[in-house]
C-alpha cells in the first residue's frame, strides 16, 4: 500500500505542477476569470490530495484496511473531484456538453471527506 500511495501522491504532485504552470501562463489566456478559478480550486485539492498520500503513506494505521480504504477514497476522489472541475473549466471551449459531471463533482469530494473521517478516527483509536 506504502509504493501506492507514494506513486500517486508523486503522479498527483507532477500533474498538479503541470497543470498549474499551463494555468499561470496559458490557460490564463484562453479561460474566463471564473473559469480559472474554478481550474484553481481543482488544482489546489489535487495538490492537497498529492501530498497527503505521500504523508500517509509513511503513518500506520490502526487497522490495514483502513488505510487501504483511505487510499481508494483520496484516490477516486480526487480524481472525481478536480478531474470534473478540471472540464467543467474548459466547457465553453468544448464541442459538446459535460454539464452532466456538474453533479458528479460532489461525490468526489464526500468521497474525500470520508477519507479524512476515517483518517481522522483511525488516529483517535490509535
Amino acid at each position: 500500500m506504502r509504493k501506492r500511495m507514494r506513486f500517486f501522491g508523486s503522479l498527483f504532485m507532477v500533474f498538479g505542477i503541470l497543470l498549474g504552470a499551463l494555468g499561470s501562463h496559458y490557460f490564463k489566456k484562453i479561460l474566463s476569470a471564473e473559469a480559472l478559478d474554478s481550474f484553481e480550486v481543482g488544482l489546489r485539492y489535487l495538490i492537497y490530495h498529492g501530498l497527503s498520500l505521500l504523508l500517509l503513506s509513511g503513518i500506520e494505521f490502526r487497522f490495514k484496511k483502513t488505510k487501504k480504504l483511505v487510499f481508494y477514497l483520496m484516490l477516486w476522489g480526487t480524481l472525481v473531484f478536480s478531474g470534473s472541475i478540471f472540464i467543467l473549466s474548459f466547457k465553453v471551449l468544448l464541442p459538446f456538453s459535460v454539464s452532466w459531471l456538474g453533479p458528479i463533482t460532489p461525490l468526489g469530494g464526500t468521497s474525500l471527506i470520508v477519507a479524512w473521517v476515517l483518517t481522522a478516527g483511525s488516529f483517535m483509536k490509535k
